[in-house]
């Protein structure tokens, strides 16, 4: 067994010699929080069992995450993990490993459900439960020969897992009742006062019909609800069937696994920093920073932006990129922020993310649900409920594992306090019930405020013509998403191109006003605005449908 220290986590590779082939396991952490949050390990990575005559072998790992749980009452869901495999073969490019559609071995008292694209596998617990979930031995069947793999090539295998909640299915609510006033709220028409219904995947008709859905359109351009017109598809998600979210944001250490996974010419389309193939000698080495508004590339982590590489670089192949939030040039120390949500994504970076590790973007309608369920909306409602918000004011133990806030009862991150994202999952903490953790009806974190939440609007054609099929693991050669009917860019889009392209904007972020329309589940104002740029206020989150 050999150790190393790479990208912020020990990574542990096994040599194992099956007949003539070598398999190398390596351990990579994803979505790791701090020991009061989640904190999701995946150790002891292998492969084992292999059959020469079938061409296939187990990936084998333990994992573990704290907080877990799993309930048959209110909100009847459970959390989980998306786990999924990259292989490469001798010092190659990475793949994406595909799995067997069974044969997969699960511990007792856990699940292991793969989907038919055979993408990944959700892995939790088989009955009610809460606390720490931990299994050894986990096996997942990987026909390996399927993927043009000999018998005795040496392989090289990365295992990853995020966190996820289940959403069940059901009816739930969109809009907002008496008293409430956010802006662009879906309505039941005539009554603005009346939340509009959603009992299935059929087809909703929008339009100034009674009992048709319906929200106020745009008055001016700081308000960007939608064009009001539909219908809105069947085939749209609409968040009745049930499906999983991420727990948090994409924090900026996953980030990083993504990028060390890619080869030169993705890497370089998915930083903001020109890293194309030839360069060697990079100053604004913090490769995410860019505000399109008063363009910035910086050589310090701005807004805490803490992903980079070194001032030196190979000239040619990938580059290494790690975390370093206090700057001195030392990789992934504890206090170096990896954790903090990851800072400056563009649109098309949050896609090539999602389509890279087999996920999609969720839906405006999908954001409801998870923040509401299937409850009645309460007029200017919070995700956490009926509560008023406490928002942050300081950071103990700024940019580490367990970086939190002195103020137990705050619980969110907003208004310029502090003036950048924080740690992903911050406000959970021991004994916090939904108001107090920031957490929606299900237990999804950091819905409002810290990073924008940045759903697939009905507001506009490119929106509604949305179907919500998966990423497949696969970037374009230029490092880009490919899925189909998924809102995109392309070169030389107008402006009005751009803002139509089919994304929007919710829940705000940490600059955001904590008693603006935004803030609340309700509120559409920048729903249907698309945007592309680098900017220091979006964030990642992503959703698949349930198998």
């Amino acid at each position: 067994m050999i150790l190393k220290n790479e990208n912020s986590v020990l990574i542990m590779s096994r040599k194992l010699l099956f007949s003539q082939i070598m398999f190398i396991g390596i351990l990579l952490f994803a979505n790791p929080i701090a020991l009061i949050s989640n904190n999701l390990t995946i150790s002891n990575v292998s492969l084992t069992g292999q059959n020469t005559s079938e061409d296939y072998a187990y990936i084998r790992f333990d994992i573990s995450w704290e907080n877990s749980w799993r309930t048959s009452s209110a909100p009847n869901n459970h959390d989980a993990a998306w786990v999924f495999a990259k292989y490469r073969v001798g010092s190659g490019t990475w793949n994406h490993v595909m799995l067997s559609p069974s044969g997969h071995i699960a511990p007792a008292g856990s699940t292991i459900d793969v989907p038919s694209d055979l993408v990944g596998a959700f892995f939790y617990r088989d009955a009610d439960g809460n606390g720490t979930f931990t299994k050894t031995g986990v096996k997942l069947r990987w026909n390996y020969g399927a993927s043009g793999i000999g018998d005795n090539d040496v392989v090289e295998v990365k295992v990853f897992g995020i966190e996820m909640v289940y959403v069940p299915e059901g009816a739930f609510w969109v809009g907002s009742t008496t008293g409430g006033n956010e802006l662009g709220r879906f309505y039941t028409y005539p009554n603005d006062a009346t939340p509009y219904h959603i009992t299935s995947e059929e087809e909703i008709t929008v339009g100034t019909a009674t009992g048709n859905l319906y929200y106020y359109e745009s008055t001016t351009n700081t308000i960007i609800t939608g064009d009001n017109s539909g219908p809105i598809p069947a085939s749209y998600p609409k968040g009745y069937n049930s499906f999983y979210v991420m727990k948090h944001e994409v924090p900026h250490h996953a980030y990083v696994d993504f990028l060390n996974c890619l080869t030169r010419e993705q890497q370089n389309e998915r930083t903001s920093v020109n890293l194309q193939d030839g360069i060697t000698a990079v100053t604004y080495v913090y490769v995410m920073v860019f505000r399109s508004t008063s363009p910035i590339y910086s050589a310090i982590p701005e807004r805490r932006s803490s992903i980079r590489c070194d001032e030196i670089i190979p000239e040619h192949g990938p580059i290494t990129f790690y975390c370093d939030l206090n700057n001195n040039k030392i990789r992934n120390e504890d206090d170096d922020g990896q954790h903090i949500a990851c800072v400056y994504p563009s649109w098309d970076d949050a896609m090539a993310y999602l389509d890279w590790t087999g996920l999609r973007p969720m839906s405006e309608l999908e954001f409801e649900k998870s923040c509401r369920g299937p409850l009645y909306p309460v007029a200017n409602e919070y995700v956490w409920g009926t509560g008023s918000p406490s928002v942050n004011s300081t950071l103990d133990n700024a940019g580490r594992a367990d970086e939190t806030n002195s103020s137990s009862t705050a619980n969110c991150t907003a208004q310029d306090m502090p003036a950048s994202p924080t740690r992903v999952g911050m406000y959970a903490k021991p004994g916090t019930n939904r108001k107090d953790s920031g957490a929606t009806y299900y237990g999804i974190l950091d819905m409002a405020g810290n990073l924008w939440e940045r759903p697939v609007t009905v507001g506009n054609l490119n929106g509604r013509n949305y179907t919500g099929q998966h990423g497949n693991g696969i970037l374009s050669s230029a490092g880009s998403a490919n899925v189909e009917n998924w809102p995109h860019s392309t070169p030389g889009m107008s402006n009005d191109e751009i803002l139509n392209m089919g994304s929007g904007y919710r829940g705000g972020y940490y600059n955001s006003n904590i008693n603006g329309s935004i803030m609340r589940i309700a509120g559409r104002q920048y729903a249907a605005q698309g945007s592309n740029p680098r900017k220091e206020r979006y964030g990642i989150r992503g959703v698949r449908t349930a198998p």
